[in-house]
């Protein structure tokens, strides 16, 4: 058995310690018994960002997006193809920065959609512009 590691929970935002070596049994949330990794990206605000930023074991991407932008649209089926292909190694997440403006503004998020890596709270890397599937992944995977 391995060490666990410390999962967010994309409903609840619970923390959950999970044997590395189980990641990938489709492990479930100890408190609200729903999946850990769905596949899809997780929904984020300024209330559970930080919490998955800084409490997943796994590095987190988040895509900074809003409802009105053109390629943020255009790039959410390849940030959705893209989750299904990275988890349970890397948890995908996006923010709508029309929602949560002063986030994107704390975070200098100058254009979107931006993607950003966070490993253990911090930001590793940072990629302005709409990207298909398969380079977000050879990106992601770069950075992590």
């Amino acid at each position: 058995m391995t060490d666990p590691l410390h999962i967010v929970c994309p409903a609840c935002t619970a923390v959950n310690r999970i044997p590395a070596d189980k990641l990938s049994a489709n492990p479930k949330c100890g408190k609200c018994h729903q999946a850990l990794f769905t596949g899809h990206p997780v929904e984020l605000d300024s209330a559970s960002f930080q919490q998955h930023i800084s409490r997943n074991a796994i590095p987190v991407v988040v895509d900074f997006w809003a409802p009105w932008c053109g390629p943020c649209k255009m790039m959410a089926p390849a940030f959705e193809q893209a989750a299904t292909e990275l988890a349970p190694a890397v948890r995908l997440a996006k923010l709508n920065t029309e929602v949560e403006q002063q986030l994107g503004a704390n975070l200098g998020i100058r254009s979107i959609p931006t993607m950003i890596v966070f490993k253990n709270g911090q930001e590793v890397a940072r990629q302005p512009g709409a990207m298909g599937a398969a380079d977000i992944v050879r990106w992601v995977r770069s950075h992590t």
